[in-house]
């Protein structure tokens, strides 16, 4: 029914994505908004704000030659003024994520024996989450 008088709800916590004649026109934020359809204009799709988990689960050896499996839990959100990009440019999220992750790890924990990993576990996070931010 919202579609036939062109009106969009857009709920809290998410923005929209709004296209005209299929090109990215805009971000929609919270609230109610009119599309007229008529003049090209649609929703592509939605996009949560909010803070999301990934269990990253990674095996691998250290300098002393010892299996150890690395949990990593990996909190994330998309950025509201970044939306078309995340939107438009990531494919695979997660995928995305736990690749980095496991490249910091693998290249983190071989270089270390097996007590100093669990010292140096802040050190590790700091890591990744460096590598993240890029």
């Amino acid at each position: 029914m919202g579609n036939l008088f062109c009106c969009v709800k857009v709920d809290q916590s998410t923005v929209a994505i709004k296209e005209q004649f299929g090109k990215f026109d805009d971000i929609l934020q919270p609230g109610c908004h009119c599309l007229p359809w008529i003049l090209g204009s649609q929703l592509a799709g939605h996009l949560t704000l909010r803070v999301q988990q990934l269990d990253v689960k990674c095996e691998t050896k250290t300098k002393d030659n010892v299996f150890v499996n690395v949990v990593a839990s990996i909190q994330y959100r998309a950025l509201a003024n970044k939306a078309n990009d995340a939107f438009y440019r990531l494919s695979n999220t997660k995928g995305q994520i736990q690749a980095y992750v496991f490249d910091v790890i693998r290249a983190s924990v071989p270089r270390l024996n097996l007590d100093d990993v669990f010292e140096q576990k802040n050190e590790i996070a700091k890591a990744v989450e460096d590598e993240l931010e890029k």
